[in-house]
């Protein structure tokens, strides 16, 4: 039984990522961003003097700021981890001999992906102490951060999968990595822009307002800033559904898009994986 769901590809990159100077270095860094963020908060917040009293309003600013620093670190590192998994095998020129294995295409793309997802997991995970802090003040529930770890978790895969698509249909890690940032670039900054250029229409009061407060909801919903906003203040959420006139929540709608992103991304990574061999030969 479980011979069925054991993958090869998946254990090597595993212990080869896991093992790697490089992979440690950048959890170094990320956790190092994360404790300078909250080291200067809490002295900002003091007055830097150390004393003073830590109001459970601003422990849930500090935890809101941090949600968005933490999915922009993610964000930025996950094209790294993925962007050269195929393409990086073509440029060593040991692709073909991947190809020639018993492995399935399916379990190559997943393998590689599920070792880049592992590591961005221990990232979170080793994050949980320095979130803990937020405990101590009150201000946050425990639902809070676990519908925001979960979201965490698909975005990652979302990524990861566009950057594993971007390497297998193009030949050149670098070109594979611009194209995925490209895309980090989309949903994270241009559709923020979109949302509020949709949003200044709205407030015109004209009859393209009307028209824009549901593209204002659709823009919205798939940027992962606006997500953890509603997440983590539902009164946003609240503001943005009588706002667009839409009564589905934000979080459904993401979940549905990153989902189709995941699904069509692997897809086609999949297919191209043995079409790209044939067409070299």
């Amino acid at each position: 039984m479980m011979e069925r769901f054991y993958n090869p590809v998946f254990v090597k990159e595993l212990k080869l990522r896991f093992r790697s100077f490089k992979s440690f270095s950048g959890l170094m860094f990320y956790l190092a961003v994360i404790c300078i963020f909250i080291a200067g908060f809490l002295l900002i917040t003091t007055e830097f003097t150390g004393k003073g009293f830590f109001k459970p309003e601003i422990s849930f600013l500090m935890f809101a700021v941090l949600t968005i620093l933490q999915m922009a670190l993610i964000l930025f590192i996950t094209p790294s981890l993925t962007a050269g998994a195929i393409s990086s095998e073509r440029e060593k020129q040991t692709l073909n001999i991947l190809l020639t294995t018993t492995q399935s295409s399916t379990q190559i793309i997943i393998g590689k992906l599920l070792s880049s997802v592992a590591f961005l997991v221990l990232m979170l995970i080793a994050g949980l102490p320095l979130y803990s802090l937020v405990f101590l003040f009150g201000g946050v529930s425990p639902s809070q951060l676990i519908s925001i770890f979960l979201f965490y978790l698909l975005t990652v895969v979302a990524i990861g999968s566009i950057g594993v698509m971007f390497s297998t249909i193009t030949k050149r890690t670098i070109v594979a990595m611009i194209s995925t940032y490209g895309t980090i670039i989309f949903l994270g900054g241009i559709t923020a822009f979109f949302f509020f250029l949709s949003m200044a229409f709205n407030q015109m009061g004209n009859a393209v307002g009307t028209s824009t407060s549901y593209m204002a909801y659709f823009w919205a919903s798939i940027n992962p800033g606006a997500l953890m906003l509603t997440l983590t203040s539902s009164s946003m959420g609240d503001a943005l559904v009588q706002v667009s006139g839409v009564e589905l929540p934000v979080w459904i709608s993401y979940l549905i898009t990153y989902s189709l992103i995941i699904v069509i991304c692997l897809t086609i990574a999949i297919k191209k994986l043995r079409a790209n061999m044939k067409s070299n030969r």
